[in-house]
């Protein structure tokens, strides 16, 4: 576990990396820790058991009981984010407590839709992509959004490797020029934390989920 972060903070939030990666949950803490709204604190934690990273249907089946686990051991919330570019666990979740429940990617969805833009979802493995077309049209994006994938591990997305980055910027160059996207998602808990440095780059917004999360789950802006 991250340790949490804000003096006299009133308002806890638990984020979740549903996959054991120490890394991709560094990654994770780093950017929430560096960057919460006054009077909101956050433990930022993984699972003990379960897959290191979260590729396919059975890893998700296999993710979802330890994520339920870990909201019984860290006690009351105020919210929970799951990040993970994918609903995983968030209904099971819902129905256990009585606090805003969100993952990452409902937040960056929602956020790009609401610009009206065209955008492109950059994701890690193809076996997502379809996963998260099916998000698309559940948080109503259907229209707006297209999905590509780098073909790497969210491992080495995570670590940065040479070839991660170059089938990043592979990915990211094809949804700006071929896809005429003027936004960017960046599906993957791997990329957490990149959206400004990325969009110095590339000269387009990038959106990454975790930090619209947050902001939502913070006391100033609520779900309800």
């Amino acid at each position: 576990m991250m340790p949490a972060n804000g003096k006299s903070a009133t308002h806890r939030l638990l984020v979740i990396n549903p996959n054991t990666n120490p890394e991709v949950t560094r990654r994770i803490s780093l950017h929430v820790l560096g960057d919460l709204p006054a009077g909101t604190s956050a433990d930022v934690v993984n699972p003990d058991t379960g897959p290191q990273s979260i590729e396919t249907a059975a890893d998700r089946d296999f993710a979802i009981p330890a994520v339920l686990e870990l909201i019984r051991q860290n006690g009351e919330c105020d919210g929970y984010i799951l990040a993970c570019f994918d609903d995983i666990a968030v209904e099971e979740v819902r129905r256990m407590v009585n606090v805003p429940v969100i993952s990452i990617a409902q937040a960056a969805i929602e956020d790009a839709a609401a610009t009206g833009e065209r955008y492109t979802v950059v994701t890690t493995v193809d076996k997502q992509v379809p996963t998260i077309e099916v998000l698309l049209k559940k948080y109503g994006a259907g229209g707006l959004g297209s999905v590509r994938a780098c073909n790497v591990g969210v491992a080495d997305a995570s670590a940065r490797t040479a070839r991660a980055e170059s089938l990043l910027d592979l990915q990211i160059m094809s949804a700006i020029e071929e896809d005429g996207a003027g936004i960017v998602v960046l599906g993957s808990g791997a990329y957490a934390g990149r959206a400004n440095d990325l969009s110095a780059k590339y000269g387009v917004r990038f959106i990454e989920g975790l930090t619209d999360a947050v902001r939502r789950l913070s006391p100033a802006r609520s779900l309800g």
